[in-house]
């Protein structure tokens, strides 16, 4: 009987900043490449935005839902996460900073440290150039127009100038389209690409909506599936979607089995019915097996088919933290520049999420502390309305005044038929909204969470915000002299003060390590007691990054297809093999 061709030089689970490198790489190198994304495609215009849409874009198949975002919550903190072809990228708001080269700590862990990094800036700098040349990176274009003009910019620009951080502001580097290169950067301009992205549709230029963290209709980001995504399928490499990795385990005789559940043909909005082992299911085989389901996938994975793995650091699920991340939110902030305080508009629905960053150095880098960067975080434009909306008294107020003002014109009571005037009344100052701005603070908080399972084989997290206090402090401090220097006010994120926070860089439970003592996989990525096995996405970190880490994910994902490359080429690891239609599928180990 003929022969299945499932079997792979690389099989890949997930498609974020980590699968996606390593599926272009390996595909161009010459690999059979296959990338098993559980979540769907999302070409131009297919992101949620209605709210009956929006209340179906959750992900959790159980309950008949396959949408875009997977949000967490457990002990200490919550995460916020995405499902489908492209990964984070898909809701990231687009910074690509590089990590300090002093904050590669090296540390003794057996001697009260706290973080250990077996690679260095040096290291990672080609690879930091070829993700930058890949994402195709632009900084805001602050000095044209109508950039020039975008408020919460000028103001965090303002802000570092007045507290005597002006050297430690910056326009990052955003992996968004505002303009062709060599062109002027204008808002809803085709984009001109060399080759047709994998959805063969046409994207345009930023339009300056505040979107990007919902999905970006018009195809502005450089995300994922624009770029490494595109070039990997160019190579060759087979995208799967709605392909949901469950089960993982060594092969007799060498590479590795990867069993999936094919959502393909599952409708949506209906609940799962009877057990998981009910569903279908399919299988591939590889020589190298590259995990970059995220933080949260990966190690959910590894815990759970440890046993599979008993050659496996018991370092796993250690060395998780949230990269020091902080929600703020500037209220009522004023201009008096002028002698008479006025409204400071700020107008956080205008321009991309993060258009500026101010980096506050830690003790190696010549500051204080362990360091945090505070960047502008806008938003949609819906999101001023959903504020405006909220207040229902004052509402109600000018509402009744309308209806007065109508009655009296419908009675004859006034001759004045334009009610105009009354009318934008009814939607207040709107001063609220327009004079408040997020603030998204991130840094160096310690790495000392532990990911593991529940009895019921449910993913947990013991993380305390109290382990990194003085690093929360001095963040708040930071965004509070933020505010007050717009002549404006603080609010915390009210989860703060239960000692909780949302991170949305969650890193850790597969750190790098020197030896297995240290971590579970080695600087290239490679589990220690597993050949052929890689992670490849935040889990990898042995500590936060500082500043977005998405960047440095990627960079890393580079240099470890390096040696998966060099490995294959000179046959170090694993065997090929096939499985035949009428063999059967390796058994998997008790479980």
């Amino acid at each position: 009987m003929a022969t299945r061709d499932e079997h792979f030089d690389v099989v890949i689970v997930g498609s974020g900043f980590g699968g996606s490198v390593m599926a272009w790489r390996l595909a161009e190198a010459g690999l059979r490449v296959c990338v098993l994304e559980r979540g769907k495609a999302y070409p131009p215009g297919s992101f949620a935005r209605s709210p009956y849409d929006m209340r179906r874009n959750f992900w959790d198949p159980r309950k008949g839902l396959h949408g875009l975002f997977n949000l967490w919550s457990f002990q200490g903190l919550g995460g916020v996460v995405s499902a489908g072809l492209g990964g984070g990228s898909l809701i990231y708001a687009n910074v690509l900073l590089r990590k300090d080269e002093k904050t590669f700590i090296h540390e003794d862990l057996h001697d009260g440290g706290y973080e250990d990094w077996p690679v260095t800036r040096a290291d990672l700098e080609t690879h930091y150039d070829a993700v930058e040349r890949m994402m195709r990176v632009q900084r805001y274009p602050l000095e044209h127009p109508p950039y020039s003009s975008t408020a919460k910019t000028l103001a965090m620009k303002l802000a570092a100038e007045r507290l005597g951080r002006a050297g430690d502001w910056q326009l990052p580097p955003l992996a968004v389209t505002f303009g062709n290169p060599g062109e002027v950067p204008v808002p809803g301009e085709p984009i001109r690409e060399e080759f047709p992205n994998l959805h063969g549709r046409t994207r345009t230029t930023c339009h300056l909506c505040g979107e990007c963290d919902v999905g970006c209709n018009t195809g502005s980001k450089n995300t994922l599936d624009y770029t490494y995504l595109s070039a990997a399928k160019r190579a060759g490499a087979e995208l799967r979607t709605r392909a949901e990795v469950t089960e993982l385990w060594p092969a007799e005789g060498g590479g590795y089995v990867v069993r999936y559940l094919d959502h393909t043909d599952t409708p949506e909005d209906v609940p799962r019915e009877g057990p998981q082992s009910m569903l279908p299911r399919s299988t591939v085989t590889a020589d190298r097996l590259v995990l970059a389901a995220g933080t949260f996938g990966t190690t959910f994975l590894l815990l759970k088919n440890q046993r599979n793995f008993p050659g496996l650091s018991g370092r796993l699920g250690t060395r998780f933290c949230g990269n020091g991340d902080l929600l703020g939110f500037m209220r009522q902030c004023h201009d008096s520049s002028t002698g008479k305080q006025l409204p400071r508009i700020l107008e956080g629905g205008h321009g991309p999420v993060i258009t500026s960053a101010l980096h506050f150095r830690s003790q190696e880098e010549g500051g204080t502390g362990r360091g945090y960067y505070i960047e502008d975080a806008g938003y949609p434009e819906f999101v001023n309305w959903l504020y405006e909306g909220a207040h229902q008294v004052p509402l109600m107020e000018r509402g009744l005044k309308l209806v007065w003002r109508l009655i009296r014109g419908w009675t004859g009571r006034t001759h004045d038929s334009d009610v105009s005037e009354e009318i934008a009344e009814l939607l207040g100052d709107c001063l609220g909204s327009a004079t408040s701005l997020p603030l998204l603070g991130m840094g160096r908080d310690l790495p000392t969470g532990h990911m593991r399972l529940t009895d019921d084989e449910m993913l947990a997290i013991d993380w305390r915000m109290g382990s990194s206090r003085e690093y929360f402090n001095e963040l708040r401090q930071s965004m509070a002299d933020i505010a007050r220097t717009l002549e404006g006010r603080l609010l915390q994120n009210p989860l703060s003060y239960l000692s909780r926070v949302i991170t949305v860089h969650p890193l850790g439970g597969c750190p790098m390590g020197h030896g297995p003592d240290e971590g579970v996989v080695d600087a290239t990525g490679e589990a220690f007691g597993h050949p052929g096995l890689y992670v490849a996405d935040g889990s990898m970190m042995p500590g936060p990054v500082g500043p977005n880490p998405s960047l440095t994910i990627a960079a890393l994902a580079d240099r470890f297809a390096d040696a998966l490359i060099d490995s294959h080429r000179r046959g170090t690891q694993g065997r090929a093999w096939r499985v035949r239609e009428e063999g059967p599928w390796p058994s998997v180990p008790p479980m």
